[in-house]
């Protein structure tokens, strides 16, 4: 059996915790910051974890993770 390849673009975006769940960044932090309040700013800068609807077909592309 070969070894299956690691969606490298996946790899960047998540890690995994001691748990072994997903952690990812949040979304809407690269531009238009000047509308938002800096609540807001403040609180995308967290990261958070992957949704569980989506953790089965990550595992598949980031086998090694």
């Amino acid at each position: 059996m070969p070894k299956i390849k690691t969606n490298r673009s996946a790899a960047k975006r998540f890690s995994k915790t001691g748990s072994g769940k997903l952690k990812r960044m949040k979304a809407y932090k690269s531009h238009i910051l000047t509308k938002k309040s800096t609540k807001r700013k403040r609180n995308l800068r967290k990261s958070t974890l992957a949704d569980a609807t989506n953790v089965k077909q990550m595992k598949k592309i980031l086998p090694y993770l």
